[in-house]
């Protein structure tokens, strides 16, 4: 009897393990025909982090004109309304989507840009500003290097 429980225990730890590596580690993910790896998401999903991808843009320019005209108010704004906070409306499901090296982009991403609203504020410093906006512009060249987004098919 005792063999037959740990057997049982056995099995459904493994379903757990392979679940949790599913959900927290790879996604929903194929490698694309391109290289990169391509994400797999419902049209409403794809709907939704690309326009994230799109607020990202127009912070970016937001940011690149205020650090030109050194408002450094405009600055912190624009950084501010994509930084964590923004993150906050993503739903489970999503997340359980996404491949683990893509959410610890997204999220260096918006802390990254929460820490350039903080010191925008606080050091008034244009260059510091766009020096800053230089390196996390590396995360957003180094997510679209490896990922895209797919429909899945269903």
């Amino acid at each position: 009897m005792c063999k037959k429980c740990w057997s049982l225990v056995t099995i459904l730890l493994l379903l757990i393990a392979a679940g949790a590596y599913k959900f927290l580690i790879q996604g929903s993910t194929v490698p694309a025909s391109d290289g990169r790896v391509a994400i797999q998401l419902s049209t409403g999903e794809r709907d939704l982090v690309l326009s994230e991808m799109r607020a990202f843009l127009a912070s970016v320019q937001q940011i690149t004109t205020g650090t030109a005209n050194e408002e450094m108010a405009r600055v912190a704004a624009s950084a501010r309304q994509v930084g964590l906070a923004a993150q906050q409306g993503v739903p489970g499901t999503l997340m359980g989507k996404l491949p683990l090296e893509f959410k610890k982009l997204g999220f260096d991403t918006h802390t990254r840009f929460d820490q350039l609203a903080l010191d925008a504020e606080q050091l008034g410093d244009p260059g510091h500003s766009l020096t800053q906006l230089a390196d996390l512009m590396q995360n957003c060249v180094a997510c679209h290097a490896a990922y895209r987004f797919e429909v899945e098919q269903r």
